[in-house]
C-alpha cells in the first residue's frame, strides 16, 4: 500500500510548483527550510490522497513521515491526524513524538500539533510540551506552543499563556507569529486574558507577535497597545 500511495504522489508532481514551494518554504543554504525537497504537489491533491489511504499501517506512517520530501511527511501527518481522530490512542502520539524530527516546517506543524499532541495531552501531564518550549529546536518550540491550540479550544489557557511567557524573547519570526496567533485565539474566547497579557508585555514583546496577536482588535486599541 506503501508503495501505491508515493506512486500516486510521484504522478502527480509538478517541476514548476515544486521550484515554487521550495523557495515559499525556504529551502535555501541557512534558511529555516534548508534542504527539503518538493516535488510539487498542492496541499488539496496531498489531502484527496490521503484519505483514499486513511488506513495506511501505522508502521508504513512512520516510513513515509520519515521521508526526504516534504509532500510525503505531509501527507503522511495528515493521515497520522485522520486515524488519531478515530482512535486516540496513544500508539499515534508515541510515533509522532518520535518522528517531531521530521515534523520541520510549519505547515507540518500546524496541521498536526494541535491535532495529535495537545489534543491527547487534553487531560494529561503537559511537561513534554514545557521541554519542547525550553529546547533549542525552531520545531519543537512551534510544536509546544501549536499543541496548545487543542487547550484553547476548550477554554483552557493557563498553559499557552505560560508557553507564551517563555517564548517571548525567542528570535524567530516563526515563533513570533505563532505566538501571536494562540493569544489571538485566547483573545477570540476571552478578551480579557488576552489582555491582561498584553498589558505586561506589549511594550517589549516582538512587534510581529504583537501584530499577530491584536489582529482583530479595532483600530484605537491596537494604536494603544503597538506604542511602546
Amino acid at each position: 500500500m506503501l508503495e501505491s500511495l508515493q506512486k500516486e504522489l510521484r504522478e502527480l508532481s509538478d517541476k514548476e510548483k515544486a521550484v515554487i514551494y521550495a523557495r515559499f518554504f525556504k529551502t535555501g543554504k541557512g534558511e529555516y527550510g534548508e534542504g527539503d525537497q518538493f516535488i510539487g504537489l498542492t496541499v488539496p491533491q496531498q489531502r484527496k490522497i490521503a484519505k483514499k489511504y486513511k488506513n495506511l499501517s501505522l508502521e508504513d506512517i512512520g516510513r513515509l513521515l520519515r521521508s526526504t520530501i516534504h509532500e510525503f511527511r505531509f501527507t503522511a501527518l495528515v493521515i497520522l491526524v485522520q486515524q488519531y481522530k478515530v482512535k486516540r490512542e496513544e500508539k499515534y502520539v508515541d510515533l509522532y513524538v518520535r518522528n517531531k524530527e521530521f515534523v520541520n516546517n510549519w505547515d507540518l506543524v500546524d496541521t498536526s500539533a494541535p491535532y495529535v499532541l495537545g489534543d491527547y495531552l487534553l487531560d494529561k501531564d503537559r511537561s513534554l510540551l514545557f521541554e519542547l518550549a525550553y529546547s533549542n529546536g525552531l520545531w519543537d518550540k512551534r510544536i509546544s506552543i501549536l499543541s496548545t491550540f487543542a487547550f484553547i479550544k476548550n477554554n483552557d489557557f493557563t498553559d499557552a499563556i505560560k508557553i507564551a511567557e517563555i517564548l517571548l524573547n525567542d528570535e524567530h519570526d516563526l515563533i513570533h507569529k505563532a505566538v501571536g496567533w494562540m493569544l489571538r485565539e485566547i483573545g477570540n474566547r476571552d478578551r480579557e486574558v488576552e489582555e491582561e497579557f498584553l498589558r505586561k508585555y506589549h511594550k517589549t514583546m516582538p512587534r510581529t507577535m504583537l501584530r499577530y496577536a491584536i489582529e482583530k482588535f479595532d483600530e484605537e486599541k491596537r494604536k494603544f497597545y503597538m506604542k511602546k
